[in-house]
């Protein structure tokens, strides 16, 4: 780092903003490719907290946390270090549909993130507020290092924070979660933040509105926290976890943190009387918020609304560490008045007595619709600025997280002078997020589905690493350590398949009896005892490659199709004029998101067959 007196100047390669999951990914995945990198955030002690839910995974988000883990990422291994409760979902689904889930000890996972942070080699960790970006014309030199500087009118140059200091970089990567131009509402109470006990950042967003951006609002909110000593554990139904708690990363074999019971109670039509009764007091509902919450994580205003039919909801009694009392009330997240809040749980069998730690509250921020963005998570007008995690329009740690790797992965390579690199949607869930973003943009809260992934049978959370550590390891991201055992687990599973070849069940081949759905990996093991060799780990590939073959080689033709689409590329400068019987709209939806590929082209709302056949016709030209 130089720093230069009399200006108050440090220079880096890359100066991420915001040290929540997004912008800690993202640190440490440029640090990790060896670029000089600066990680800035208000408060020190607010590194990789958990706004919300103090849990990592859970449905399409737990494969995230193991495709981020497989690209090097932090957050498996942070979550399995300080884990309390690990649940595997949907056990007694298919495979495809399995995903991890863990509760979190809150303080004990971020003081693990941070740690990590503060020991990555390449990264400086460091108090500051940000005020302003700073950026400059984009010249032809720029646009000759980079075909995406094309439509840049601006190029970063760095930063300016308080205190009368600047810091130079040639890219920069805005991770701000809700923290741009928030509030937060309890009932008709309001005050600016982006999290309780927290300001929110002006700065930036005005930054963002001189430099062109589209900037709109969107809402989310948090349940309220009880004190676990006032609870009365009889009165709700215990949920144990996992008695084998599976480990997110592919570098642990076990977990060894002491395990913690959640719990379930449930809502009556008692207090869903209370709450209709007081909806006018609601901001979602007396038209003091307008802006867009997420669908899929509903208050409980608007579940009580929607599903009027239902006379009970459950709400789920989740412990945030080993070392406080709090509990998490999962389900009943609320901006309602604090006396509707104390009046709910009065209602609540077990938690009548129950002593309100913090209220729940509405957030609304700012944030960019994601369509402003190339696939690699750079801004289209701004050369050298990328926006990663809830500034895109999404929700939940692990979309952040994700995001944050693609886009310091991406800052990193983009200093080097190399081509970007994004997984495709055959190749992970993180590829069928960002596509989503930047193809489609979103009109809620984005969050992750296994539905969203048209090849989720490709896409399992026990594949990750077998579909990503390859590509991480040329990109650079990984070390020796998960290279060597990556190639042990990949020998294990050659011999496992070997060996079902060889052996004989009943005159087949072990392999051949492997396939009928009641035999399990231990029958066969009985009749082929060398078999017992193989870890549990590649035991279970060799058993999913087999039972789901037929199923698995069918998605694969599939995705050779696709590819083949996808290959078709489309330059950056294609000029949508020149087809003069594309339909207008068409034109501009082209001109907008400027796919890359046919493949993406096809993927924009609103784009027919025939406009696709056209683009064809003239690439062909």
């Amino acid at each position: 780092m130089n720093h230069d007196h009399s200006q108050n100047r440090y220079d880096y390669d890359v100066v991420v903003i915001g040290a929540g999951h997004a912008g800690t990914e993202a640190a440490a995945a440029a640090a990790r490719l060896g670029a000089k990198t600066a990680l800035l955030t208000t408060n020190l002690d607010t590194v990789g907290q958990m706004s919300c839910n103090p849990a990592i995974g859970g449905v399409a988000k737990g494969q995230i946390v193991r495709e981020v883990d497989a690209l090097g990422g932090l957050m498996g291994e942070a979550i399995d270090a300080t884990g309390i409760q690990f649940r595997m979902l949907n056990r007694r689904k298919g495979p495809a549909m399995h995903s991890p889930r863990a509760q979190a000890d809150k303080k004990a996972y971020q003081n693990h993130i941070k740690w990590q942070i503060e020991s990555q080699p390449n990264l400086d960790l460091r108090q500051e507020t940000v005020l302003d970006l700073i950026t400059r014309p984009v010249t032809d030199a720029d646009r000759s290092e980079s075909e995406h500087a094309e439509f840049a009118k601006q190029q970063i140059v760095g930063v300016r924070v308080s205190g009368d200091a600047t810091y130079f970089a040639k890219t920069v990567i805005l991770t701000t979660g809700t923290f741009l131009k928030a509030i937060m509402h309890t009932g008709e109470a309001q005050s600016a933040g982006g999290r309780a006990g927290e300001g929110t950042t002006s700065g930036i967003s005005g930054a963002l509105n001189r430099l062109g951006f589209e900037v709109e609002r969107f809402k989310t909110g948090t349940p309220p926290r009880l004190n676990a000593r006032t609870i009365d554990f009889s009165k709700v139904e215990e949920q144990p976890g996992d008695e084998d708690p599976q480990p997110f990363s592919f570098l642990n074999d076990a977990i060894t943190t002491p395990q913690l019971p959640c719990h379930i109670a449930h809502t009556n039509d008692k207090v869903h009387e209370l709450i209709r009764a007081n909806l006018s007091r609601a901001p979602m509902y007396s038209g003091q918020i307008d802006s867009r919450g997420p669908r899929y994580c509903p208050s409980i205003e608007d579940k009580v609304v929607r599903f009027a039919d239902k006379s009970s909801h459950q709400l789920f009694l989740e412990p945030e560490g080993l070392q406080t009392q709090e509990i998490y009330v999962n389900g009943i997240s609320t901006s309602l008045p604090r006396d509707v809040q104390d009046a709910m749980f009065r209602l609540i069998p077990g938690l009548e007595n129950a002593s309100i730690m913090r209220y729940g509250y509405a957030v609304e921020y700012d944030f960019c619709p994601p369509t402003q963005l190339w696939p690699h998570l750079e801004s289209k007008s701004v050369g050298g600025l990328f926006l990663a995690g809830q500034i895109n329009g999404t929700t939940g740690y692990e979309e952040a997280a994700g995001q944050g790797l693609i886009a310091g992965l991406n800052a990193a390579r983009s200093v080097a002078g190399k081509s970007p690199w994004v997984p495709s949607r055959q190749d992970a869930y993180l590829g069928v997020l960002v596509d989503d973003l930047v193809t489609a943009g979103t009109d809620e809260p984005y969050r992750m589905f296994t539905s969203r992934a048209e090849y989720r049978l490709l896409l399992r959370q026990d594949n990750a690493d077998r579909r990503l550590t390859p590509y991480a390891d040329e990109l650079g991201l990984i070390d020796s350590k998960r290279r060597t055992r990556f190639a042990e687990k990949l020998e294990q599973i050659k011999r496992g398949r070997e060996l079902l070849k060889q052996g004989r069940i009943e005159g087949a081949p072990a392999e051949v009896y492997l396939r009928r759905p009641e035999v399990t990996w231990e029958t066969i093991c009985a009749a082929v005892p060398e078999l017992n060799s193989i870890d549990g780990e590649s035991a279970q590939q060799c058993c999913v490659d087999i039972k789901y073959a037929g199923y698995i080689d069918r998605q694969q033709m599939e995705v050779d199709k696709q590819v083949r689409l996808s290959e078709k590329r489309i330059p950056v400068s294609f000029d949508y004029e020149r087809i003069p019987t594309l339909r207008n709209e068409a034109r501009e939806k082209f001109a907008r998101v400027r796919p890359l590929s046919l493949a993406q082209a096809k993927r924009i709302s609103g784009i027919t067959p025939a406009d696709i056949a056209l683009v064809l016709a003239y690439l062909g030209k």
